[in-house]
């Protein structure tokens, strides 16, 4: 099971700002804070960790890569 990602309250507070601004400009819908915080919350637990793993795992195969041409310029 994932953890759950946290972030500091400002980051928190940018974040429910963007979900509120969202959802007036592309949904004419007026979200208050507490709406948006649950929003919120339900990305945090649901998505987040799991972009969280795969941005991990990017950068694994990354860093693998380029270890293996580092490799390839020194067997060369």
């Amino acid at each position: 099971m994932f953890n759950k990602i946290g972030v500091s309250k400002d980051i928190e507070k940018e974040m429910v700002f963007a979900i509120q601004d969202y959802f007036l400009k592309e949904r004419e819908e007026d979200l208050g804070n507490l709406e948006a915080s649950f929003i919120l919350d339900f990305f945090m637990e649901k998505l987040a960790p799991q972009i969280y793993n795969q941005g991990v795992y990017d950068s694994y195969k990354y860093m693998e890569e380029r270890t293996e041409d580092l490799l390839g310029i020194l067997k060369g």
